[in-house]
């Protein structure tokens, strides 16, 4: 009987940590650069006395889809869509240097270039920072340059445009990170007045979320049925 419950548990719980990851894909169909999360699970022995023949579901999380996003144009001068698979290079809230897909860049109050979410965006040779009240063009190699009133455009710095040679990893904050520092890849490009979009298929997402649903339905009248025929046992013991 206890087979039957945990075989029926740990399927329960494997199902609700997938619909968390169809839930948080589904919740960024729309983000800028997001790249869904795959979720898949492994069978792990449950070690000790009397318990050979216990198996958990556990999580393991291969990554994520790795194709680009649709690529929308927007005629703002301070959106890029990377090429292929080229990734920028910013700095995470905690110091350290990070990359991310999401190219809808702004101007900070002290003038540095900073993503949406606020990171500084790195530059080749460090932040870029941007004259005041400047008219900012980004070149498709990722050089910035700025122009104010009616001078001439001077170049302000170049975007850290680094291409992996292995999936990074993603981290808690959203952003993603390599083993090391990647060093910049002076062949990457970029497209100016476009943002790429996620690579969620929020069809697929739906689907996925009512079959994890169902799934979990019937895991939990397992778990109740498991119930009833320990009761029944228990009650027929009893009356012997």
């Amino acid at each position: 009987m206890d087979r039957m419950i945990y075989l029926a548990m740990a399927g329960a719980k494997a199902t609700m940590q997938r619909q968390d990851v169809v839930a948080h894909n589904l919740a960024n169909a729309s983000t800028p650069g997001f790249r869904a999360e795959l979720a898949a699970f492994r069978a792990v022995p449950v070690r000790g006395d009397g318990a050979s023949t216990r198996v958990y579901a556990l999580e393991s999380t291969p990554g994520y889809k790795p194709e680009a996003g649709p690529v929308q144009a927007t005629g703002r001068n301070l959106d890029v869509a990377m090429r292929g698979n080229a990734w920028l290079a910013i700095q995470a809230s905690d110091g350290t240097e990070a990359y991310t897909r999401a190219g809808a860049l702004d101007v900070d109050p002290e003038g540095q270039l900073v993503t949406r979410g606020g990171q500084v965006v790195l530059g080749e040779g460090g932040p870029i920072t941007l004259p005041p009240n400047a008219e900012v063009k980004i070149a498709a190699d990722g050089t910035v340059s700025a122009r104010v009133a009616n001078g001439r455009p001077q170049g302000v710095g170049k975007l850290k445009l680094v291409t992996p040679e292995v999936p990074l990893q993603r981290g808690t904050d959203g952003l993603f990170r390599a083993a090391e520092e990647l060093p910049a890849d002076p062949a990457a490009q970029v497209q100016d007045g476009a943002l790429e979009g996620s690579n969620v298929n929020a069809i697929e997402s739906m689907v996925a979320m009512i079959a994890a649903a169902r799934q979990f339905e019937q895991q939990m009248k397992m778990l109740h049925s498991a119930q009833e025929k320990e009761q029944a046992a228990t009650k027929l013991l009893g009356s012997s």
